[in-house]
């Protein structure tokens, strides 16, 4: 299935293109007005081969759920009890996220690909556990080849269950607690970004607790000499960033936006982008974190946040917030009277 996706992720429509840009000097507003809602608009159509694009709703949340081994270096002071715990908040509708996605109208789905936990039955959860947590990446890569390779699958699956289902937009969501390691990591080492620079607080942590973290994100990288993505992702990723690298790629083949939640989303779509560089078209960054790692992926891959509010939860808040900002760009291109249509003298 990674190989049918990979071949599936092509270049945006020119024509669409085209058409969408004629489209947006023709609409009852001077060009140029609506700013970056116009140039997402416009790739949008792009992504979609159609002009205008689909509206992106009903759309789709998946949180994806793991445990890490590199908790055990003390690089948090949560829990790592929390994630299943939060797991069962999604499930019951009392995260934050589940608020701002009844207020958005977004159907949640979570998904424990590697919750060190058993976890009871629940309508809205899906068990595609792969392993109980990862290994410790500071001391063994925290995967295998092959349980990389099955998250990614589990995550174009996913997606392919939710486009199927009739989603326009696809958003990211994460849980996971120490998950902000990982992150810092990945995006380091397909970034090449001063590991330290891109090592955030995280859940919030104290000085001492954020110098071990630099000191094992920095370690990790420097010792890493894989240049597969495959490989980089089993050495020191996490299995949710794995399967939302493969959410991400499957909704770039299935032409479908994906907009991105936070540092860990901002991880996995760094990932995607080395498996696939076309698949950046697809990616709408809903906010701006306050993780440092957030704001040097979406430089590295030159996307533009829609949000800055100093959001630092996770959960797939930011990308919930950001959808009705999105769906609006669209929007202009199918409701918007033309100068001609609507009568109105233009220059």
């Amino acid at each position: 299935m990674l190989n049918e996706t990979l071949a599936a992720i092509g270049p945006l429509d020119d024509e669409a293109i085209a058409a969408a840009r004629a489209l947006q000097a023709r609409l009852t507003k001077p060009a140029g007005s609506l700013g970056s809602l116009e140039t997402l608009a416009v790739r949008l159509a792009g992504l979609a081969g159609a002009c205008p694009p689909p509206i992106p709703q009903p759309a789709a949340l998946a949180i994806f759920a793991g445990d890490h081994g590199v908790h055990e270096q003390g690089v948090t002071p949560w829990p790592q009890e929390v994630t299943a715990q939060m797991v069962a908040n999604f499930v019951a509708g009392g995260a934050v996220v589940n608020a701002f996605a009844r207020q958005a109208g977004v159907d949640v789905t979570v998904v424990d690909v590697g919750v060190k936990a058993t976890l009871e039955p629940s309508a809205g959860l899906l068990d595609r556990k792969i392993r109980p947590g990862t290994r410790n990446l500071s001391v063994e890569p925290a995967m295998t080849r092959d349980e990389v390779l099955r998250a990614l699958v589990t995550g174009m699956e996913v997606a392919d269950d939710l486009v199927n289902g009739g989603a326009r937009a696809l958003l990211t969501g994460d849980m996971g607690i120490a998950n902000t390691t990982p992150s810092a990591a990945l995006i380091a080492a397909f970034t090449h970004a001063d590991p330290a620079a891109v090592t955030g607080l995280g859940t919030g942590i104290d000085s001492e607790t954020h110098a071990r973290k630099v000191a094992v994100v920095t370690s990790a990288v420097v010792g890493l000499h894989a240049e597969d993505p495959v490989d980089i992702l089993a050495a020191v990723g996490g299995l949710e960033h794995a399967a939302l690298t493969g959410y991400i790629l499957r909704g770039a083949a299935r032409r479908v936006p994906v907009i991105l939640d936070g540092v860990i989303a901002a991880s996995a779509a760094v990932a995607a982008h080395a498996m696939a560089p076309a698949s950046v078209s697809a990616m709408v960054a809903g906010h701006r974190s306050a993780e440092p790692g957030a704001g040097a992926a979406l430089s590295y891959l030159e996307l533009e946040p829609l949000v800055d509010l100093g959001l630092r939860l996770g959960e797939g808040t930011g990308a919930v917030l950001a959808l009705p900002i999105v769906a609006s760009a669209v929007r202009v291109l199918h409701e918007v009277a033309t100068f001609d249509s609507a009568g109105v003298a233009h220059k």
